[in-house]
């Protein structure tokens, strides 16, 4: 399955910064409209403004006309009962400091003299300046809004009889360029709410950007802590940005093969003892029969012609039996170094199977084991091989079905086949065959489907440098058996073809 491949670190960090600038834009609307719903609701408390609209928020004139209209109301109510009021100083007091609240103050002259000045920052000159002049003798109450437009003041005049007759003007003064304290909570409100929602947005994302690379590193860690140690037994996780993900993956490539060069050489190291214990095991067979023919020539036991020959023979027999574990371990340790010395040359494969057969046909009757050789190839064609190396190859096959060979009399057919751009040759015997369970494992080192060593003899790698030199020959082999009727080991090679001029 076909590994779904993370994201780059660049494409993260690209993705956040746009997401840094989308989500807080998205947030902050919303907030900004909840906010501004708030306020229109609170507004709309406050100051009696029914449904007020957003013009409520940036234009203040709009706030301060409305909350002053209230207490003109109110005022002109109070006066009408009892115009005596406006020189009350704790009355004005009263109502000044409602103004003061909402950023205005109260102003009251009598005739041209004003008599209270509610301003906490203009003096009564200032003030006498900045208002206007006095009118006709007010007779009624009336009210009227005036703009002071250089000093952007805006001004609400009441216009009334004090009770001795008198000219009475009441003043509620204040700045149309100033801001109401509910847009100034709004404003706050808003900056507040919009810093927390960057602050979050940047560690929320900034975090995930720092997990995705900390969590591999951390775990990359641990597994360098566990290589040192020797531990290869576990196995890295691949996560994150794809960076740290290809990192994860290679470092796990290196523990594994880690990991199996160490199950190799543990197996190598336990191989080579079987080598060794098998090796000393089969030599010390024919040595200790050499030593005991040579006590008996010795020791006048063989005193006749006859005997002495047949002492010598079996002598020369056990010794060609070491020289023969001794050239398959040599040529063993050369397979495994990768330095087999092949000689390449072109060879007619019907003629070179001739000499094997003659060969073979001869040894094999002196042992009691009938030969069959059958040559169904319709050419004859040329192969590219070593003489030498196959001829250990045919050799080390009829060996083997020699070895396991339990009838009498036993039989070794060899038969060549034409399969395309092949050659196949096959070895069939009539010996004790192989289980299914072994069959497969057969041509692995030091594998023996018979533990009785001291019946069957050989090290164990005989079919092993089989496979390897026919593998170097770019060829195939393979065996079938069944048990107790016998065991077919084959193997193809490429003809050779003349290349087109």
């Amino acid at each position: 399955m076909k590994q779904k491949r993370s994201m780059t670190l660049r494409t993260r960090i690209f993705l956040t910064f746009l997401l840094v600038i989308i989500i807080p834009a998205i947030v902050c609307s919303l907030a900004f409209f909840a906010l501004l719903h708030f306020k229109l609701n609170e507004i709309e408390e406050n100051y009696g403004i029914s449904n007020p609209g957003i013009e409520s928020i940036y234009n203040s004139s709009y706030l301060i006309s409305s909350k002053m209209e209230e207490i003109v109301i109110d005022i002109e109510k109070e006066l009408t009962a009892d115009s005596s009021m406006a020189d009350d100083p704790e009355y004005l007091s009263q109502i000044n400091a409602e103004l003061l609240e909402n950023r205005a103050f109260l102003a009251v002259r009598k005739n041209d003299d004003i008599i209270y000045n509610g301003s906490d920052t203009m003096s009564t000159e200032q003030l006498a300046e900045l208002l206007p002049k006095a009118g006709n003798e007010a007779l009624e109450f009336s009210e009227d809004t005036l703009i002071h437009v250089r000093d952007q003041i805006l001004m609400k005049r009441i216009e009334f009889p004090f009770s001795d007759g008198s000219y009475g003007a009441i003043f509620l003064v204040t700045r149309l360029n100033q801001v109401m304290p509910e847009l100034q909570s709004w404003f706050s409100e808003l900056v507040l709410v919009l810093i927390l929602i960057l602050t979050l947005t940047c560690i929320l994302l900034g975090y995930g950007i720092y997990r995705s690379v900390i969590d591999p590193i951390n775990d990359l860690k641990a597994a360098a802590q566990n290589i040192r140690d020797g531990n290869l037994d576990f196995r890295i996780r691949s996560g994150g940005v794809q960076e740290m993900n290809d990192l994860c993956n290679d470092f796990e490539e290196m523990r594994i093969r880690l990991k199996e060069g160490a199950d190799e050489k543990i197996e190598f190291d336990s191989q080579s003892k079987e080598l060794i214990s098998n090796i000393s095991h089969d030599l010390k067979t024919p040595v200790t029969a050499i030593k005991g023919y040579v006590e008996g020539i010795m020791d006048g036991v063989a005193d006749t012609p006859e005997k002495q020959e047949k002492y010598l023979r079996t002598i020369y027999s056990k010794t060609m039996e070491i020289d023969r574990l001794i050239n398959e371990l040599t040529l063993y340790s050369k397979i495994d170094t990768n330095r087999i010395p092949y000689n390449f040359t072109k060879l007619k494969v019907n003629e070179y199977f001739e000499d094997c057969r003659e060969e073979l046909q001869m040894e094999l009757e002196q042992q009691g084991i009938q030969f069959e050789y059958t040559n169904y190839l319709r050419e004859d064609p040329t192969i590219i091989a070593d003489p030498e190396q196959l001829r250990r190859v045919i050799n080390n096959i009829i060996g083997n079905s020699v070895k396991y060979m339990d009838k009498d009399p036993g039989i070794i057919r060899v038969r060549l086949k034409d399969v395309g751009d092949f050659i196949q040759v096959e070895f069939e015997d009539n010996g004790k065959g192989i289980a299914q369970r072994d069959l497969t494992r057969i041509f692995d080192r030091f594998y023996r489907t018979d533990t009785a060593r001291s019946s069957r003899g050989g090290s164990g790698i005989g079919l092993s440098i089989v496979k390897k030199i026919l593998e170097d020959h770019e060829g195939k082999v393979w065996a079938s058996s069944k048990e107790g009727v016998g065991t077919t080991i084959a193997f193809v090679l490429r003809k050779y073809q003349e290349p087109e001029v």
